[in-house]
């Protein structure tokens, strides 16, 4: 018997992106309507540019209406990546929404971070904590303050010497180490003061983008946490400094909970370089020059 219904391509939905890895993630759909006609084919593509179709890569996970998992694989670390669904019925295919999302990046030590897009800019949305650089030479862990404040190489430190400190706040890295151009891994490098003012700038200026770059809550910071939003995704936590005296601290810790202090890779004179800050009662972001000696965190740029 003839039928006049009319055929139309199916309609599916693209599913938020988990489980993102330096070369693997975790996507799917919802075909929610056939369109009138058997769904032959489904599942996602994806590709470096935006508006994927099935003629770009793609994973074919089986036929029909209803709910799929797509597991994506083959991808580079540290990439920027638009994923969207697809089903296929006799009259075509159709697409679901575009998601974007970044795969994440391994230092040397095999340690994984996540990433994040602010502006034109990829930054590693947690700190760094290697002990390596990029090509597998250790980075001395100076422990002793005396040492620490006379060294003129590279050299880390976890807050309080305390290796429980690692996972949440990163390494504290004196400049010199940053200075080598070897401390982030390939692909990446330790901003210069002017990304960070781009970064700043983007996000509304020093007035606000503290606010924007801090964690929010006080699980990681001190109270109040002032105008912690987190809205950019940087995710900026406390990991305060190391400085090279002992006034505050006998191995010249302090202020973990309460400030995060980021180097850049722009000296401003033979024995300071420029850094950027954010601190726990306060929606500024601020920016100062500090002695070379001093352990900051690092926070790594896509180059």
């Amino acid at each position: 018997m003839l039928s006049c219904k009319k055929i139309t391509v199916p309609t599916v939905t693209t599913v938020i992106v988990s489980g993102i890895t330096e070369t693997s993630a975790v996507s799917g759909g919802n075909v929610i309507n056939n369109g009138g006609d058997e769904v032959t084919a489904r599942g996602v593509c994806w590709n470096t540019a935006q508006n994927p179709t099935t003629v770009d890569i793609k994973t074919t996970d089986g036929s029909g209406n209803g709910s799929f998992i797509s597991n994506i694989t083959g991808l580079s670390a540290g990439t920027t990546y638009y994923v969207r669904s697809y089903a296929t019925n006799i009259e075509g295919t159709s697409y679901g929404e575009e998601i974007s999302f970044i795969t994440s990046i391994a230092d040397f030590d095999g340690n994984i971070y996540q990433t994040v897009k602010i502006g034109t800019q990829v930054w590693m949305k947690e700190n760094l904590r290697t002990t390596k650089y990029r090509y597998g030479f250790a980075i001395p862990n100076v422990t002793n303050l005396t040492d620490w404040a006379s060294t003129g190489t590279g050299a880390y430190c976890w807050y309080d010497n305390n290796i429980a400190n690692k996972n949440i706040y990163g390494a504290l890295y004196n400049w010199h180490a940053v200075n080598t151009g070897n401390l982030c891994p390939i692909g990446w490098h330790v901003p210069t003061d002017a990304e960070w003012t781009t970064l700043i700038t983007y996000l509304g200026g020093e007035t606000v983008a503290g606010g924007k770059l801090k964690e929010a809550g006080i699980t990681h910071w001190a109270s109040p946490n002032t105008g912690a939003t987190n809205e950019s995704g940087f995710t900026a936590l406390p990991a305060a400094c190391r400085f090279t005296g002992t006034a505050l601290d006998p191995e010249g810790f302090a202020g973990i909970k309460s400030g995060g202090i980021w180097w850049s890779a722009s000296e401003y004179d033979v024995t300071n370089a420029w850094a950027s800050s954010v601190i726990f009662n306060d929606s500024k972001s601020f920016k100062g020059h500090l002695l070379k000696n001093i352990g900051n965190s690092v926070r790594c740029i896509k180059n």
